[in-house]
């Protein structure tokens, strides 16, 4: 039997966390923040299910860039971003769908 959980997610956000292991970090102002921190902070996102927005970290999407993490928002799943170290929060809060 398969059992549903309700959810108020409008969207998600995929990001690699081994691209993120490898940057150890990369962003913020010290370049210490991980990508999925930097948009849980951005986005104002709470733990959890009960959270407008979900940022889920994942293990590999497959495409392993250089000095970049690999980001897909669910609501535009027809393509996949690459962001590099470093990158302005603003731009990448800008590129998400309804942010």
């Amino acid at each position: 039997m398969i059992r549903v959980l309700a959810s108020r997610w409008q969207g998600s956000v995929l990001v690699c966390g081994k691209c993120s292991r490898k940057l150890d970090g990369g962003f913020g102002v010290k370049g210490r923040t991980s990508l999925a921190k930097l948009l849980r902070a951005g986005l104002g996102v709470k733990k959890g299910r009960k959270a407008e927005r979900g940022v889920v970290e994942v293990k590999c999407l497959g495409i392993c860039p250089k000095n970049a993490v690999v980001m897909v928002d669910g609501a535009r799943t027809d393509r996949w971003l690459l962001v590099p170290a470093g990158a302005d929060t603003s731009e990448v809060l800008a590129t998400l769908s309804d942010a």
